[in-house]
């Protein structure tokens, strides 16, 4: 038998303990490395539109596996009933009630009310933790030559629309990055300068670049060449809005073909909105597939949800049920124009096939995305953090939630929710044509009996709780 000299020893024991340590470190390394977070938001998406909130007709089956796989939230509300004030509370954490943009408006030189510089959003506080940010899709909260500018409000990256109106668009003629455009391979028609969308409205007439199938691509490429480090994506698609500047019958005309609908005994629009659904659906698959590949799925907290509820306008509306079982729909404070569908997935920390129904809204998302990337959570905000609804364990709940939408000249509209109560003010600039209407959620979640005759102490409290929970706002005045 041969024996070890006592120095070959006392260096193959330092080797092993280097390798032990080494080993440690990187366990501990990668406990605590910080999760990826992808943030994905359709256009215009109503709570009924996928199989795993009860639609019946289009095919949802990657989002549906994806609720499967995670947490299914069934009362979570959207920001806002429109665009811009929806997509403003989600990046900033603050209800309609004390946030920058409440409305559509327009801002200068072109698009939407910009965000104002030094503006705490998702992507500043992410990217002061050391997060590789993304903004990849439709923006609608400022361009590139004023403060809105997505590189002014924490994104490294960004491509696609700043605009909402040139977002109407699924195959427009070009596309933004990074402040320059990308002209694309599509002719369009333009609207004259005199209609309401001065000039920026426009549908194509040659088809050969859709913008889903860029951003996806785009997508791709940003979780690949970040796959070793932190990294936030925020992926707003502009599936499944119309085009409401194409002709009569091609509003959901974009789309690169109707599959799997094109035999369907139905209208084009019907077919459109449907195939674009399903198109969204398929890329979900492929980005759930390239975390898997790369090995960080695990390591990525998926978010899913719409900006707001489903358009009336199209005939689909009626066939597909997309807003479920909740009256209204887009541009409306009743449930099917606010309540939206959300699913969480993270593997391996949301318990596969949960369902939640804790109360949540837009203003939530950015306090939990602090809590989940172990960043201190500003002060002054009003969302709560859904983190331990997530990890089954107790959730603390809103008073109540407050709605307002005061960029039309006309339709101002105010709403707030505050237990089983829920009160509707209408047209609050049009003196003498203010209407109120209340509604018992427990009793009648459809809102279909208004009882504000019948219960004028409760109305009274809550337009008192409206008065006293909103913040003025020069641009948005009630």
């Amino acid at each position: 038998m041969k024996f070890i000299s006592r120095s070959v020893f006392i260096v193959l024991s330092a080797g092993i303990m280097s390798i032990c340590f080494l080993s440690a470190c990187q366990q501990k390394k990668a406990q605590e490395k910080k999760p990826n977070i992808i943030y994905i938001l359709a256009d215009d998406l109503g709570y009924g539109d996928l199989g795993c909130y009860g639609q019946e007709i289009i095919k949802t089956p990657n989002l549906d596996k994806l609720a499967a796989e995670g947490m299914k939230f069934t009362h979570h509300y959207a920001g806002c009933n429109v665009c811009a004030p929806s997509r403003c509370v989600l990046m900033t954490g603050l209800s309609t009630a004390h946030s920058q943009v409440r409305g559509n408006s327009q801002g200068k030189p072109y698009g939407q009310v910009p965000l104002a510089e030094n503006t705490t959003t998702i992507a500043t506080l992410l990217k002061s933790a050391g997060y590789s940010t993304a903004l990849i899709g439709k923006w609608g909260l400022g361009v590139e030559s004023n403060s809105g500018n997505p590189l002014k409000q924490g994104f490294d990256y960004y491509y696609g629309y700043l605009c909402q109106i040139l977002a109407h668009n699924h195959c427009p003629e070009y596309l933004m990055e990074n402040d320059k455009k990308v002209y694309l391979d599509n002719k369009v028609i333009w609207d004259d300068t005199t209609s309401w969308t001065k000039g920026l409205g426009s549908y194509p007439i040659e088809r050969k670049q859709f913008s889903q199938e860029l951003f996806t691509s785009k997508a791709l490429s940003f979780i690949e060449e970040n796959k070793d480090k932190p990294f936030f994506l925020y992926l707003a698609s502009i599936i499944p809005h119309v085009n409401g500047e194409a002709p009569k019958g091609k509003w959901a005309s974009d789309i690169p073909s109707f599959a799997p609908y094109e035999n369907e005994n139905w209208s084009e629009e019907e077919k459109g909105y449907a195939a674009m659904i399903t198109y969204l659906d398929t890329d979900i698959g492929k980005i759930v597939d390239k975390l898997k590949n790369l090995g960080i799925e695990e390591n990525t907290l998926i978010i899913f949800s719409s900006d707001n509820g489903a358009s009336p306008i199209l005939k689909g509306f009626k066939r597909f049920q997309s807003n479920g079982p909740w009256r209204g729909g887009k541009g409306d404070f009743y449930e099917g124009g606010i309540r939206v569908p959300m699913i969480v997935k993270w593997k391996g920390t949301i318990k596969p096939g949960s369902i939640s129904n804790h109360a949540s809204a837009f203003w939530d998302v950015l306090p939990t995305i602090c809590d989940i990337a172990g960043i201190e959570t500003p002060e002054n905000i009003d969302g709560i953090s859904f983190l331990p609804e997530l990890l089954g364990k107790k959730q603390k709940k809103h008073e109540y939630f407050y709605f307002e939408n005061s960029g039309g000249k006309r339709s101002t509209k105010q709403a707030i929710i505050k237990g089983d109560w829920k009160c509707i003010r209408f047209k609050i600039r049009k003196t003498g044509e203010t209407t109120v209407e209340l509604y018992n959620m427990k009793d009648d979640p459809k809102e279909q009996n208004n009882i504000a005759d019948k219960y004028p102490e409760k109305v009274e409290e809550l337009i008192r709780l409206m008065n006293s929970e909103r913040t003025e706002n020069e641009r948005f005045k009630l």
